[in-house]
């Protein structure tokens, strides 16, 4: 299973557009509020209605855990204990953890990208601490996806596709989406 966390000002299309891609390519993903409410609300006012919120949330081995950006919900995401756990569970059973945007400082300041290589959206550098930090749109380097934010989201969500099912269903769905 593929969790996405949405806390309130979550960046829309950095969480729904790596949604879509990873269900196309037939994926098991679920959208997890943080909270114990359902609904939350994005970055710019648009309201998402969640599969489950963290109360419901059973996260002992997920395939990947990402973490969209926007202001103040990759903050939000921060401060949830919810998550730190998955995190930690993720890495535990040799998932991914991918996160777009800001949201990869949550990622250095757990100091889990130590000597890894990783993507950030541009002022968000400093926080990326021990990282090596690159200009790249979308990064993988091991267990770990980043990317720059919005612009990007469809090409994280492909790399998460790629990381899971490999490239050749990674092409495949941007073929079948982008008509490449």
């Amino acid at each position: 299973m593929i969790y996405v966390f949405l806390a309130n000002g979550f960046e829309e299309i950095e969480a729904l557009a790596p949604v879509d891609i990873l269900r196309r390519a037939g994926l098991e993903v679920r959208t997890v509020a943080i909270g114990t409410d359902n609904k939350v609300v994005g970055a710019h006012g648009i309201p998402v209605i969640a599969d489950i919120n963290e109360c419901e949330l059973c996260t002992t081995k997920p395939e990947a855990i990402i973490l969209p950006g926007g202001m103040p919900g990759a903050s939000n995401l921060d401060e949830s204990a919810t998550v730190s756990v998955s995190i930690q569970n993720a890495l535990g059973c040799g998932g991914l953890v991918c996160a777009i945007c800001a949201a990869p400082f949550i990622l250095g300041k757990l100091g889990l990208l130590e000597g890894k290589r990783a993507s950030c959206f541009p002022g968000f550098e400093n926080y990326l601490e021990g990282a090596i930090v690159t200009d790249e749109k979308v990064v993988r380097d091991g267990q770990f996806i980043t990317a720059k934010g919005m612009g990007c989201a469809n090409d994280f969500g492909l790399a998460i596709v790629e990381a899971l099912l490999g490239k050749e269903k990674a092409d495949e769905i941007a073929e079948s989406v982008f008509h490449k």
